[in-house]
């Protein structure tokens, strides 16, 4: 598969880089997927280029990028305004060179990158965004319910699609549901039977179903992005 570098210009003497997978099939309406990492793994780690590879060969063109945490190889995740400012800088980039992202722009990410995701789209109502897309969306630490980060979520004013598994220790479909229940436009839930936080499943015959499991996702991903707007 072909995989085209586009560097990100985040701040004065600030790089990072951004990885484009550019769709293998024809969709009825070209749209750019951009999917931020989690706090823990870079934008090379397997869910996020399994998911880059699967979503460009079903018709998306995707992108992936680095915090600059990240590409900087430091541990701790940047507060949540320099998350913003990275991901504003590749929304900059993307639109710069792909066609289909000035024209269809879908934002989002894993765990905490879909967060950023969400401020960046709460932070500017005026920001031209078709959707956003949550894969895993880290609803409160594990074990601290009462320490949700739903605030921002009633100004995001966007489509959005949120894929949750039902054992997410950062927050289940059931704790989402009421909260998202209140939200304008109401977003889509798809809920993932089994699932953690990264979507795996268990039992004895989970290797062998995994894959099934993230095509699935996959699928309702690009479903979802070509009913949307």
């Amino acid at each position: 598969m072909n995989v085209r570098e586009i560097p990100i210009d985040v701040a004065a003497g600030q790089r990072t880089t951004a990885l484009l997978y550019a769709a293998h099939a024809s969709t009825r309406r070209p749209s750019t997927l951009m999917l931020a990492h989690g706090a823990g793994a870079p934008q090379q780690h397997p869910f996020m280029v399994d998911f880059a590879r699967g979503l460009s060969e079903r018709g998306l063109d995707v992108v992936t990028f680095n915090f600059l945490y990240t590409e900087q190889r430091r541990k701790v995740p940047d507060r949540m305004p320099q998350l913003v400012a990275c991901y504003r800088a590749a929304i900059d980039a993307a639109r710069a060179a792909i066609s289909s992202a000035r024209e269809r722009l879908f934002i989002g990410g894993k765990s905490m990158g879909g967060r950023a995701a969400t401020h960046v789209a709460a932070d500017d109502r005026a920001l031209t965004l078709a959707g956003i897309v949550l894969l895993g969306y880290p609803l409160h630490p594990p074990g601290r319910p009462d320490q949700l980060r739903d605030a921002h979520l009633t100004n995001v004013g966007r489509p959005m699609l949120f894929v949750q598994g039902t054992r997410d220790t950062f927050g289940t479909p059931s704790e989402l549901k009421p909260i998202l229940a209140s939200l304008l436009p109401l977003p889509t839930l798809h809920h993932v039977e089994g699932g953690d936080h990264s979507f795996k499943i268990a039992g004895r015959d989970a290797k062998a179903r995994q894959s099934a499991v993230y095509g699935d996702v996959q699928d309702t991903i690009v479903e979802w992005i070509q009913q949307t707007g």
